[in-house]
């Protein structure tokens, strides 16, 4: 036989026989049902929430003299945070005393020099009264007898009634600055009307010196000394120290996972590695249906000194832990949200459909309750093989050391 011939046939045979021997199907990637712990739990993202902003304002259009507090700052309830001057606050209190001094005046004047002037002009009054009396009744008897003319009985009788004119007023003047008298009484409503407007005064003088009027932090700061505030301005913004709590949202097929009570732990963005406790208490009750998703809320029983209003906090929910149980890679079961997951297993070198069941959903894992034991190997969706394929699995990719990919049995 030529050469030619020989080297032609043995590239035959040699096809054939790789025909023969390579492994058929398709190969496809495999992930191993294992058994071991799995904690199931709902990731959320959200903020602290601040229970409430007090804003602080300038009452009047004042200047600013002094601000004692920086955002961040914690108050205590009645603690000084600013102090303002107002020139016309302080014109209206000085206005407001000489008004009471005065009016206390008066009723000191009616008690301690009216009184008792009102009292003597009324016995002069009442002994003028009696001497007209009696001059009037002695000209009338004297006009009787003929000694006097009748018009010296009528001035006598005009005498007489001037008197008790003179004495009923004088009678009506002690009377008013009696206690209960009209003049009295008006001077004392004066005295309390003055004591009214320099208690509103001085009230009004009170209003520019801000304190707080309960304990939180001092969020903004937005005045610093010597600044003209207008009446109404917000000076500072407090957040009230209530409770401390989160406000998150979670897609909301993760409800069923969720209840009222479960504890999470939480870490604050800006201090990744100081995790600390907090507690789900609340589920809103509806959905946002352009998003998806549902408000949840937590307690922070102890919070950090660290954290601050608005701050971005992320929050993990264990909803289910198991210290031994049947776990396979989320991405070997197919349709895991449907009313019947499945697996493709590699069996006996042919790709087969297996229902599952499901349970704890952990990251990156899910939990095998039926259908599979361990061991066996479900195929990735990755590599396209169909029920009934024939299939060869891929052999595991070596590891690397230093960088560098090892062939199996090379590494200790």
């Amino acid at each position: 036989m030529k050469p030619r011939s020989l080297i032609v046939a043995a590239l035959a045979a040699g096809a054939v026989a790789a025909v023969l021997l390579w492994p058929k199907g398709r190969e496809v990637e495999v992930a191993t049902v294992t058994r071991g712990p799995l904690a199931q739990s709902v990731v959320a993202t959200g903020r602290i929430a601040t229970p409430a902003r007090i804003a602080i304002g300038s009452p009047l259009a004042a200047t600013v003299l002094e601000v004692t507090v920086r955002e961040g700052d914690p108050v205590q309830p009645g603690q000084l945070l600013a102090r303002l001057r107002a020139d016309d606050a302080a014109a209206l209190v000085a206005q407001a005393s000489a008004a009471l001094a005065e009016a206390e005046a008066r009723l000191v004047q009616i008690d301690k020099v009216g009184q008792p002037v009102a009292a003597q002009q009324l016995a002069q009054a009442e002994a003028n009264l009696k001497v007209a009396g009696a001059e009037a009744e002695r000209a009338r008897q004297l006009v009787a007898r003929g000694f006097y003319a009748q018009s010296r009985a009528d001035d006598a009788a005009r005498n007489e009634a001037n008197a008790l004119a003179a004495a009923e007023a004088a009678r009506a003047q002690l009377a008013a600055q009696q206690p209960g008298g009209t003049e009295r009484e008006a001077a004392r409503a004066r005295l309390e009307q003055a004591r009214a407007q320099l208690a509103n005064a001085r009230a009004r003088a009170a209003l520019l010196t801000l304190t707080a009027p309960s304990a939180g932090t001092v969020l903004t700061r937005k005045a610093e000394p010597g600044d003209v505030a207008s009446a109404g301005k917000v000076l500072l913004e407090l957040a009230d120290a209530g409770e401390t709590r989160i406000h998150a949202t979670v897609d909301e097929k993760n409800l069923r996972l969720l209840k009222p009570g479960q504890l999470a732990r939480a870490v604050a963005d800006a201090w990744p590695g100081q995790p600390f406790d907090a507690e789900l208490y609340y589920l809103a009750p509806a959905v946002d249906p352009l998003r998806g998703t549902v408000e949840i809320r937590f307690r922070v029983p102890r919070p950090p000194a660290f954290l601050r209003p608005d701050m971005t906090i992320s929050v993990e929910t264990v909803t289910g832990k198991k210290d031994s149980t049947l776990v396979l890679p989320t991405e070997a079961v197919r349709e895991p949200d449907g009313g019947k997951p499945w697996v493709l297993v590699a069996n006996g070198g042919t790709a087969q459909r297996r229902e599952v069941r499901v349970g704890l959903a952990g990251v990156g894992k899910v939990e095998i309750v039926e259908g599979l034991a361990e061991g066996d190997q479900a195929i990735l969706p990755a590599s396209g093989a169909l029920d009934g394929d024939k299939v060869r699995v891929r052999p595991p990719k070596a590891p690397r050391v230093g960088g560098l990919q090892v062939p199996q049995g090379m590494t200790k």
